[in-house]
């Protein structure tokens, strides 16, 4: 394990931390972060997913700012927790400490990169991820029953850094989560439809537990 490791915090071999990042931090990553909370608490129980730390902050982030009501109105719909939430700017402390990080356009993903700390091995639109995932074989993964939820979010940001230039977009736009900063409700229930959709396969390949229909 040389190369994932450059750049990363002390301390983090006993979880694995993902970093969900949009501009204001305000719309689009706290619905993409408290989405991804509740499916991991959904499909591996508080216990099992607690070594799974997800978070979100923003390029230009409203420091210390509550998430939109119409952020907050979409994740009710989803039944996930929007409460105690607290806008970030997004530091360098976040990036170096983060494992993964999942960005809502190829704009944002391209300032993390542009931060250092050997970031663009681990640096993906949240979009851009899920099709790599899809193209992920589960079984040449780590079994998170025995090797741990950890070591399998490792291996999997590995393998889809490794397909990354193998694997490219249909179209520009294909990436991206459009922002609906100030938009109407309707705006935001798609863009919490498309956030939940493209979550899905990647908390599947994270945990190796699919959806429950």
């Amino acid at each position: 394990m040389i190369a994932p490791d450059v750049g990363r915090g002390i301390g983090t071999d006993d979880c694995f931390r993902i970093l969900h990042v949009s501009t204001g931090n305000v719309c689009r990553s706290p619905i993409t972060e408290r989405l991804t909370r509740h499916a991991l608490n959904d499909r591996l129980g508080d216990l099992m997913a607690s070594g799974l730390i997800v978070e979100s902050a923003g390029t230009w982030g409203h420091e210390g700012a509550p998430m939109e009501a119409n952020a907050e109105t979409v994740l009710a719909d989803f039944g996930a927790d929007a409460s105690g939430f607290v806008g970030r700017e997004l530091l360098d402390e976040h990036v170096i400490r983060a494992d993964l990080v999942l960005t809502a356009t190829r704009d944002h993903r391209a300032q993390v990169i542009s931060m250092g700390h050997s970031a663009g091995l681990r640096t993906f639109t949240l979009k851009e991820f899920t099709r790599l995932v899809r193209a992920i074989d589960p079984a040449t993964l780590p079994d998170p029953r025995d090797e741990g939820v950890v070591e399998r979010a490792r291996a999997l940001v590995r393998a889809a850094a490794a397909l990354r230039g193998w694997l490219l977009a249909p179209s520009p736009d294909a990436d991206e989560v459009f922002d609906p900063y100030g938009a109407p409700i309707t705006f935001f229930r798609s863009i919490g439809d498309e956030i939940n959709q493209a979550l899905d396969p990647v908390v599947t390949a994270l945990t190796g537990i699919p959806t429950h229909h």
